[in-house]
């Protein structure tokens, strides 16, 4: 299974020459030839929400804005329909109230946090697994950890299919080697991902480039991995690298 993590920039027309109108088909074209089962977009605006449902044929796409009204960012997830089925979908708030729309921890920036998590089941192996498409904050770490320590505890207990394999996969806007990553030590969970390098790039301007995307897995077995680099005329795909991981299940 390919499974890709793609920050995909929100869209306010504020990048000139790599606006999301002009990155668009770069961005089809890459999807089309990669062909990957499951791709994990955050900074998904609705009008880019739309747009993905549109025009991924070949996938569902779901998630839910991450405001009260369920508007805003939201982490969308899109699978393959031919490969994955569908057994359920969650949004997370991530905060003290988890179930509460808009809900943000104390000390944390104006944003609400979320994970989408979905239960898929691979058609080809009759295997389900559990994956966790998340962004985290940007401006404090100690909200950082609170929200990582919450997704790693959502998987001690799901309510359905426990003990399968999971996947969190995302922005955590922390380098692997970071205070808030150092959970993991304790954590099943291992990023796989951990030596791709810069992945934050600004589109090619940063003037500090960082490696805060990554895909974390528990009972899979990471064959390959990757992110993709792609520029056209000083077009990216997005200011950051999608990242992508090839996985089996462990057993």
């Amino acid at each position: 299974m390919k499974l890709v993590t793609f920050n995909i920039r929100c869209d306010y027309g504020q990048d000139g020459k790599n606006n999301f109108c002009f990155r668009k088909p770069l961005i089809l074209d890459k999807l089309r030839r990669e062909k990957p089962d499951v791709v994990c977009f955050q900074e998904v605006l609705p009008h880019t929400a739309a747009w993905l449902k549109e025009e991924l044929r070949d996938y569902y796409v779901v998630g839910c804005g991450r405001s009260e009204t369920l508007e805003d960012e939201q982490m969308a997830v899109a699978y393959r329909w031919e490969r994955l089925n569908l057994i359920g979908m969650e949004t997370l708030w991530l905060s003290e109230t988890p179930a509460v729309p808009g809900s943000r921890y104390p000390r944390q920036s104006i944003c609400p946090r979320t994970a989408t998590e979905v239960l898929l089941e691979d058609l080809t192996s009759r295997r389900v697994f559990r994956l966790l498409n998340v962004h985290l904050d940007h401006e404090f770490p100690e909200a950082r950890e609170l929200g990582l320590r919450q997704i790693l505890k959502r998987l001690e207990s799901p309510r359905l299919f426990p003990g399968v394999p999971a996947v969190i996969a995302g922005d955590m806007n922390a380098e692997p080697d970071s205070p808030e990553m150092a959970l993991l030590k304790t954590s099943p969970c291992r990023n796989v991902t951990e030596h791709t390098g810069v992945t934050y790039h600004g589109f090619g301007q940063a003037e500090h480039s960082c490696s805060i995307d990554c895909i974390l897995t528990q009972g899979f077995v990471c064959t390959e991995t990757g992110k993709w680099t792609d520029e056209r005329e000083g077009v990216f795909l997005s200011d950051h690298y999608p990242v992508w991981a090839s996985l089996r299940p462990a057993d």
